[in-house]
């Protein structure tokens, strides 16, 4: 398996894209943003149509719509407005927008496919650059930013900041997250992002209570994930992103019975 280039490339960008999103779900996880993960996964898909369309690299389309999006998302969330309605609103207009890319773009299917699903088999030594350059950034982010983001998560009454200022580390957050979902889709496609962003983070509660031990267990299930969905995808030919989420949906349901259990 791992005499084929191509495979190489595929576990190193699966492994950095895992520890990424697993690092950014536990605290996406603990402050509740579940849906707005999937939200922003959605605004991803039409950033990457946008690139189809405009002739530049998905990725950086993802990057630019989806900390946009943040930014407004983080600018209503103080507001007397509804987050989550804003959320949907933003949401059902990118998914309006990706299509209209697509159309305009004169994008084949395989590229929507890509877009929806992954191509993580197809990926090149510059997208493993450009992966790891990123990762980078969100990991030096949150390592720089570690403590007041902890709090932000877990003990928001325990962070001594004004509102304003509150309110300035959330949309830093935000921005973070959509860079870490701009990434994961790289891997699990746009459709299923939440899948690796907060499937092993909330799998990771049953067993870890402390922060370190959460980020630890989340990027233990996010690895096994990633590493076995690849190695099926290659032995059957199936997409990567269908086991990825078998796998991660099966340690979250074994989670809760354990849960149950105790």
């Amino acid at each position: 398996m791992f005499s084929e280039p191509y495979m190489v490339h595929a576990f190193v960008a699966g492994t950095v894209i895992a520890i990424v999103s697993a690092l950014v779900g536990t605290f996406v996880v603990a402050r509740s943003y579940n849906f707005l993960t999937h939200s922003l996964s959605e605004i991803a898909f039409a950033g990457a149509a946008m690139g189809f369309w405009l002739g530049f690299a998905p990725l950086m389309g993802m990057i630019a719509l989806t900390a946009l999006s943040a930014l407004a998302i983080g600018s209503l969330e103080n507001a007397k407005v509804k987050s989550d309605n804003v959320t949907s609103a933003i949401s059902a207009l990118a998914i309006g927008l990706g299509i209209l890319f697509l159309a305009l773009g004169h994008s084949s299917s395989s590229s929507a496919t890509g877009i929806l699903f992954g191509s993580v088999l197809g990926i090149s030594l510059s997208d493993i650059y450009l992966l790891l350059g990123m990762a980078a950034l969100v990991m030096a982010l949150i390592l720089f930013f570690y403590r007041p983001l902890s709090l932000l998560a877990f003990d928001e009454e325990g962070l001594l900041m004004s509102r304003n200022k509150k309110g300035l580390l959330r949309i830093f957050f935000l921005l973070i997250m959509a860079l870490s979902v701009a990434i994961s889709s790289q891997l699990v496609g746009s459709l299923l992002v939440f899948v690796l962003v907060t499937l092993p983070a909330a799998s990771a509660r049953t067993f870890q209570k402390s922060v370190v031990g959460l980020i630890g267990m989340s990027m233990f299930f996010a690895l096994f994930g990633t590493w076995m969905g690849l190695s099926l995808a290659y032995l059957t030919n199936l997409p990567t992103s269908v086991f990825i989420a078998l796998i991660e949906v099966g340690i979250y349901l074994m989670s809760l019975l354990m849960q149950k259990m105790n």
